[in-house]
């Protein structure tokens, strides 16, 4: 069976680079941990995991990119790899540690495309106490989508071990998807959001951060990671704020990154891209893929007495973009000069985006209960493939009332102390904007 591509793998399609590198080769997955309490049975959790690809095409796709041939190929389930590892830790409070460690080494690994896209990792601390990492290609799912995963395999694992369940949600194909997609926003389709996402970016282009190296000196290329905390005060700040300007924690946060975007680079026209879940009708929220949509926010910050005003301004760009959805090939394709910074050789584009989402804790399945990891503290030398630039994270972590950052950065063109100084020149910035919200602001011009 074969589909067309979704507007997001043909986006992908743009940063190709064969089948080692780039976004369809083998450094490119999306990796999730979760620690599980109980005695596992392994056959059980095998099977569960083999059912979980039978459920969800998208782990079990194929994308044919020959020029003038492009689609989604669907392959028959097969079984899903799971490795266990026994990792002793007689010490419980050491054991988080041991986790975080397992994740970063299988970040950092190559895992091919052969199918099915779904890999497994059982890392067994004691008889009843285990992490569970699940590593899957970034074109076959995004952070929705593990959500989904874990759910399935907790229900179809309680239920291989005889336990009775409630019925999980028929899902739709992906491919499904990606057909409509294909015809809501066909060439011929009538689309008022061409017509807004032209006005908004006509004469602005998404801002670009100066690299320390130019993509063409041809620096070797990984991608590190570089964690870092912002504290409970600051976290409280940014979310009673965003209940009194009727906003979210993510507006709130985009403003103060725009602020230091001024600060960085200068210039009160800030385009920040984000990422939107682009699921788009209801009948997808159970779906496995990579619906992710890359949205160009653009504020004016000329003349924002206080960083009040900045949130305010940034709140209604917020609310334009979400009501006139389209797939960012388009947008470009209405505003090709706003793409300009992904060519630039002095330049790297930073996507922005924070999730606020409860964490899966505590969730009784069946004789297991699975708890997710959030808590990353750890930086890294070596994760999973960001195709190009720089992706910087903020997770508002619900049980410590913290946030915890994550800038995701290409090795080729940025230095880890350049991360460091940036993580930190952005805590600063929300310390001044948060605490003082309606004093003086002084922006560059």
């Amino acid at each position: 069976m074969s589909y067309p591509l979704s507007f997001n793998q043909e986006f992908l399609c743009m940063f190709d680079q064969g089948d080692e590198e780039g976004p369809f080769g083998p450094l490119y997955n999306i990796v999730g941990g979760w620690r599980l309490s109980g005695r596992i049975d392994e056959e059980a959790l095998q099977e569960a995991l083999n059912d979980v690809v039978a459920r969800h095409e998208a782990l079990r796709t194929t994308v044919v990119r020959t020029p003038g041939e492009q689609r989604q190929e669907i392959a028959p389930a097969s079984p899903v790899s799971l490795s266990v590892r026994e990792i002793p830790e007689p010490d419980p409070t050491q054991r988080d540690r041991r986790a975080e460690e397992l994740l970063i080494e299988l970040e950092g690994g190559r895992y091919g495309t052969d199918l099915p896209l779904l890999r497994a990792v059982l890392g067994r601390f004691a008889e009843d106490d285990a992490v569970l990492v699940l590593v899957v290609h970034h074109t076959a799912a995004d952070e929705v989508s593990m959500q989904l995963i874990i759910r399935d395999l907790g229900v179809l694992y309680a239920r291989r071990r005889g336990f009775e369940t409630a019925e999980l949600p028929e899902p739709t194909a992906f491919g499904e998807f990606a057909a409509w997609e294909r015809e809501r926003y066909a060439p011929t389709a009538e689309v008022k959001a061409r017509g807004y996402w032209r006005e908004q970016l006509d004469g602005g282009a998404i801002t670009g951060v100066p690299s320390d190296h130019r993509k063409s000196d041809g620096v070797p290329k990984t991608t590190a990671v570089h964690r870092f905390v912002v504290g409970e005060e600051l976290t409280s700040a940014a979310l009673a704020l965003a209940k009194e300007t009727r906003g979210s924690a993510f507006m709130v946060l985009l403003a103060a990154y725009k602020v230091f975007l001024n600060e960085r680079v200068g210039g009160t026209d800030i385009a920040v891209p984000t990422m939107a879940a682009g699921r788009g009708m209801a009948r997808f929220e159970n779906t496995v893929g990579a619906f992710f949509n890359f949205v160009p926010l653009r504020t004016d910050l000329a003349g924002a007495a206080t960083f009040r005003e900045v949130v305010s301004r940034t709140r209604g760009t917020c609310l334009k973009a979400y009501s006139n959805p389209l797939p960012f090939g388009q947008v470009v394709a209405e505003a090709p000069a706003s793409a300009a910074a992904f060519a630039a050789d002095d330049l790297a584009v930073v996507a922005f985006q924070v999730f606020q989402f409860p964490a899966l804790e505590g969730v009784e399945t069946g004789d297991v209960t699975i708890s997710e990891i959030r808590r990353r503290m750890l930086s890294q030398d070596v994760s999973t493939d960001i195709p190009d630039g720089v992706m910087f994270q903020l997770d508002i972590d619900p049980i410590s009332g913290e946030m915890l950052g994550h800038l995701g950065y290409n090795t080729n063109l940025f230095e880890e102390r350049t991360m460091r100084e940036f993580a930190a020149a952005f805590v600063a910035v929300l310390r001044r904007t948060l605490t003082a919200p309606d004093a003086p602001l002084q922006l560059a011009s």
